[in-house]
C-alpha cells in the first residue's frame, strides 16, 4: 500500500535533542497512523549549515517544497508559533488538508476501511 505524505510541523524550541526525540515520536505516531512522514528538522541539519544564510534560506525552501508535495498537514505540539502558522498558510494557500497529530490518530481510531 502506497503511504501518503504528511508533513510534520510544530514549535521547535532551542534544544536540538529535545526537538529529534519530538519529531521522532511524532514521526512514529503518524507512520503508525498510516501515513509517511516527511519532518526537514529531522534531516536538512544533517547537511545544512542553517548560519549561513543562503543555506538557512535552502532549507526554507526545501521544507516548503516538501510541504507542496505532502498530502497532509500535521500540526504537532501545544502551541502554535510564526513557522507552524507559515506551514498552516502554506497549506491553506495549496489546498493541503492541515490537521492536528491527535486528528490523526482520531482517524486511526475510526479505521480507513482499508482493512486496519
Amino acid at each position: 500500500m502506497k503511504r501518503p505524505l504528511a508533513y510534520i510541523t510544530a514549535p521547535w524550541g532551542d534544544n536540538e535533542f529535545e526537538n529529534t526525540e519530538n519529531a521522532a515520536r511524532y514521526c512514529r505516531a503518524v507512520y503508525d497512523s498510516g501515513f509517511s512522514p516527511v519532518c526537514p528538522l529531522l534531516f536538512l541539519p544533517l547537511f545544512l549549515k542553517d548560519k549561513i544564510p543562503q543555506e538557512h534560506k535552502d532549507g526554507i525552501d526545501m521544507a516548503r517544497d516538501y510541504l507542496r508535495r505532502s498530502h497532509v498537514l500535521v500540526v504537532c505540539g501545544d502551541t502554535v508559533d510564526e513557522t507552524v502558522k507559515n506551514d498552516i498558510a502554506t497549506a491553506e494557500r495549496l489546498r493541503i488538508t492541515a490537521t492536528t497529530l491527535d486528528g490523526i490518530l482520531t482517524v486511526k481510531g475510526q479505521g480507513r476501511g482499508d482493512g486496519d
